[in-house]
């Protein structure tokens, strides 16, 4: 059950990491997040943060968590790893784990990463969970790595691939809402082609998004094992 998502981006790996793992430039693109802020450790120590994400207008839920990166490997690769919890009651995600590995190629990075978590509410949160809530971590992780992609490759700034992204969804229901001035048949129809026509190459979608790790599965990285919890 655990997610993965992996986005090929052709970019600088500085300026690959340093948006990855700065927290005043990550929250800018993953939509998963409302605020992250760093919290004060001693010299040496694995980082620690604090999330926040924004769930209402009226209601936000917050957690803690600590990550640590290794930005030199032998074989060329980067990665980083990191535990998180939330001790709300209000949130359905109780705590989890997860890494990113930045994987050179011939190509550009593969930017991926996998995740899990431990969900409250009993046989309730169980099934929100699979039904609701997972699939929709999935696609948020997808549309925020293609909306790091545009951020990365074209310079468009993740404030101005949100204002494309809601452009073109509002540009989609106005042609069905269009398509009613022709009788009720022809909404069906327009839906359709609503779904089907692809996104702007400006715009992040989540299906430029790898959701399977190609050839054999995805391992955890060992400085996972390692990680304190929050």
């Amino acid at each position: 059950m655990g997610l993965y998502i992996e986005a090929l981006i052709r970019t600088d790996p500085e300026r690959l990491w340093d948006r990855t793992q700065e927290p005043a430039q990550h929250q800018r693109w993953d939509l998963r997040f409302t605020e992250i802020s760093p919290l004060p450790v001693p010299a040496g120590s694995a980082q620690r943060f604090r999330y926040a994400t924004r769930v209402l207008p009226f209601l936000t839920v917050a957690g803690t968590g600590t990550s640590a990166g290794e930005r030199e490997r032998a074989d060329g690769e980067r990665v980083s790893a990191l535990r998180f919890a939330s001790p709300q009651r209000l949130s359905l995600l109780a705590e989890g784990s997860g890494y990113w590995r930045y994987v050179p190629t011939a190509d550009g990075i593969r930017f991926l990463t996998g995740y899990d978590y431990r969900t409250r509410w009993g046989s309730f949160g169980a099934v929100a969970d699979r039904l609701v809530f997972r699939p929709l971590m999935g696609w948020a992780t997808a549309w925020s790595f293609d909306r790091l992609r545009l951020w990365c490759e074209r310079d468009i700034s993740p404030a101005r691939s949100l204002a494309h992204a809601l452009a073109e969804v509002l540009v989609r229901l106005l042609l069905v809402a269009a398509a009613l001035s022709f009788g009720p048949a022809s909404v069906l129809p327009a839906a359709l082609a609503t779904l089907l026509v692809p996104p702007s190459p400006l715009t992040p979608a989540a299906r430029r998004c790898l959701r399977r790790p190609p050839g054999r599965p995805a391992v955890d990285p060992s400085l996972l094992a390692r990680l304190e919890r929050p």
